[in-house]
């Protein structure tokens, strides 16, 4: 039996948005390959593997342009609507924050090659005490957007919005202990601004993986966070009311 011409179309268009899918999750396993390189070079002081980060980001900007003509290219001749429409927009902009998570890795490279290359001594270890704990937290945040972004899981994707404040807050903390480093002794400045640097990079991080996980949310649910938030309250006060009654 022929297949139609319609059916052919329309296993087409499946296969072009399992491809899309399936860049941006390859392009999420390079961004987070990206960040673990990155961290362990500011770690081992080993300024080679951070230049071959910095060398690597061209791949990740690369596929963000992959990524951009093929959603251009299915919207322009699909034209697709309702979900479809929502899995590429979503994809879309998972990639730029993607693109945006590959920044964040080279600028701490280049942050690890000005501390470590320059002509002044290392800085101490209590100036890099918190980088550790934050850059853990950032990959754990990435590591699990991607999964739940696999897996189109929106309980793990709203459990990364909430995670993102635990990482605001060591960001602050850190950054007042800097301050105080900064306060106390003016020689240790210069280290401690390159430092201040690398765990905005990694706040930035955990920005755009909280995007992500919105992105997640839209994409299965076809509502943003904040309509979900109002639809989960709206819910429960109507349940608190029945109980009531």
């Amino acid at each position: 039996m022929a297949i139609s011409q319609d059916a052919h179309t329309v296993k087409q268009f499946d296969l072009q948005l399992a491809n899309l899918r399936n860049l941006v999750l390859e392009m999420g396993g390079l961004t987070e390959d990206q960040l673990k390189r990155a961290v362990t070079a500011l770690d081992e002081e080993d300024m080679t593997a951070a230049r071959e980060v910095i060398f690597r980001d061209r791949l990740v900007n690369g596929m963000q342009a992959k990524a951009d003509d093929d959603c251009i290219n299915i919207i322009a001749l699909r034209q697709p609507l309702g979900s479809d429409l929502r899995m590429i927009m979503s994809l879309a902009n998972t990639v730029t924050d993607l693109e945006r998570i590959g920044d964040g890795a080279k600028k701490i490279c280049r942050m690890a090659v000005q501390i470590y290359d320059g002509v002044s001594s290392p800085p101490s270890a209590k100036l890099l005490r918190d980088v550790t704990p934050i850059a853990a937290l950032a990959a754990e945040m990435l590591h699990d957007c991607l999964d739940a972004l696999a897996r189109l899981d929106v309980e793990k994707a709203l459990t990364i919005i909430h995670n993102d404040d635990e990482l605001d807050q060591e960001f602050q903390s850190a950054l007042r202990r800097l301050i105080t480093y900064m306060m106390e002794d003016q020689r240790t400045i210069g280290h401690a601004i390159n430092v201040v640097f690398i765990i905005k990079a990694l706040e930035r991080i955990g920005d755009h993986c909280k995007n992500i996980a919105e992105h997640i949310v839209y994409l299965v649910e076809g509502k943003n966070v904040q309509q979900r938030r109002n639809l989960d309250m709206s819910l429960a006060m109507s349940a608190q009311d029945k109980s009531e009654t």
